[in-house]
């Protein structure tokens, strides 16, 4: 049996496990979480789904993907320290936070299971104009 998801997540996170329970062939979980303000929920892969590949039915994981599908985002107090946590948890860093430009300070990390989290500090609330034109000066720094 794989291990265990919802200690990593409380210990990286700080996440209050919700609802867990066994799936229903007996191997891995299903999860609901609450991950700071946001609500998660995680289960792992079913054996059969992966060999039957019936449409509709796969729940793949990041493991048999090679990679994640998709991006949980959170927003954080400190996204310095939120990262510095799941770091320290067992994460491995994907972005580091850096001030972008559409106003959040704004990070990336890939937890022990594949799945990318974005943290997120808001900084400033910013206008779609000036979101945009932040955006053409980014651009701009990135082809020299």
């Amino acid at each position: 049996m794989r291990r265990k998801r919802w200690p990593f997540y409380e210990s990286a996170f700080s996440a209050v496990v919700l609802y867990r329970s066994p799936s229903p062939s007996g191997v891995g979980e299903h999860i609901h979480i609450k991950v700071w303000s946001s609500l998660v929920q995680i289960s792992t892969e079913e054996p059969a789904q992966r060999r039957e590949r019936v449409e509709g039915s796969l729940l793949a994981s990041p493991e048999t993907l090679s990679g994640s599908t998709c991006v949980f985002q959170v927003v954080v107090p400190d996204v310095d320290a939120a990262y510095k946590r799941a770091i320290d948890h067992g994460a491995s860093p994907a972005l580091p936070p850096t001030d972008m430009f559409w106003g959040d300070r704004y990070g990336w990390v890939r937890d022990p299971f594949g799945h990318v989290w974005a943290l997120a500090t808001i900084q400033e609330v910013l206008s779609r104009g000036e979101i945009e034109n932040r955006l053409r000066g980014f651009a701009e720094q990135r082809k020299d």
